[in-house]
């Protein structure tokens, strides 16, 4: 358990400076062709991994059903959510969109109580009452409005939600590179019939020198996250588990402030309740595993 959630750690810290660089590194590219070469990169980074390590028998023994299921996490985790995300992005205010992707851990608890019978303590309600108060202050939140791009965000945050299920349920039999391996190359696969059917393809060839470095640079970024997050995944509930990424946040906040902006009051309280969120969510969590409730007798009920 303990290594599990440094693995998720490890993730949000991964995931708050990978937002801090790609705001860079996706300046003057075809944002699906940017997050294409990126799963590619990966994708092949991941194979070689599983390869070196003489991991490739866990491979060669997938039924046809796991294979479904990974090309599942693909379309739902790693194409269609990010083609409709930043479709989203360009259509509404990026902050509105912030928010909505950040509210993702709330409907990853729902499902995971629904289909992975995961039992979610009173305290988990009063960890996202902290959640979302914390980012609704990080992100200075003024107005909000449930315009197209906003409902488009929405629905890349449940793809992303439902993906995170699902892999959770692969994770029980599969490994967790594995698993990340087939939402990489299966989202690629995707997202490069979307470009052809867009008549998009020819932008691939059209990367500068210096967008592929970022390319390259996210895309390391991009193998540890992944790496990080489906191996503790595998270890650690997935309603806990989407509470601690959420850490990423002010990570990113940080990152601005070292590179030269300023973070005000409202900033900081945001993340205070984030950090009191995400520790109520995983220490109420870590005394429910440890802790050995007593047995009722059928008398005493």
């Amino acid at each position: 358990m303990k290594k599990g959630l440094l693995f998720v750690f490890l993730t949000a810290l991964i995931s708050g400076l990978a937002i801090f660089l790609n705001k860079f590194a996706v300046s003057g590219i075809n944002s699906s062709v940017f997050t294409f070469s990126k799963n590619l990169i990966v994708a092949i980074f991941l194979l070689s991994i599983i390869i070196l390590f003489k991991k490739h028998s866990e491979l060669k023994q997938l039924t046809r059903k796991q294979w479904s299921a990974l090309a599942l996490v693909g379309l739902v985790g790693g194409s269609v959510p990010f083609l409709l995300f930043f479709k989203g992005l360009q259509m509404t205010a990026s902050i509105a969109g912030a928010f909505i992707h950040k509210t993702m851990f709330i409907y990853i608890a729902v499902l995971a109580v629904i289909f992975l019978k995961e039992k979610l303590s009173k305290s988990i309600f009063v960890a996202a009452a902290l959640l979302l108060a914390g980012n609704y202050f990080l992100l200075g939140i003024n107005s909000f409005i449930l315009d197209a791009g906003a409902i488009l965000i929405l629905c890349a945050t449940l793809f992303w939600a439902v993906e995170s299920v699902i892999s959770k349920k692969l994770l029980t039999s599969l490994s967790g590179n594995t698993v990340a391996f087939g939402r990489m190359f299966f989202g690629s696969v995707f997202i490069l019939a979307f470009l052809f059917a867009t008549g998009q393809a020819a932008l691939i060839t059209a990367v500068k020198g210096s967008q592929l470095l970022w390319i390259i640079i996210t895309s390391v970024l991009l193998l540890g996250y992944v790496t990080t997050w489906y191996n503790g995944l595998k270890q650690v509930k997935v309603s806990v588990a989407a509470s601690v990424l959420l850490l990423g946040s002010p990570i990113t906040t940080l990152l601005n402030f070292a590179y030269g902006s300023s973070i005000t009051l409202q900033q900081w309280i945001g993340i205070t309740l984030l950090a009191a969120g995400a520790f109520v969510a995983l220490y109420f969590s870590q005394i429910r595993v440890r802790l050995p409730f007593p047995q009722h007798s059928r008398s005493e009920q």
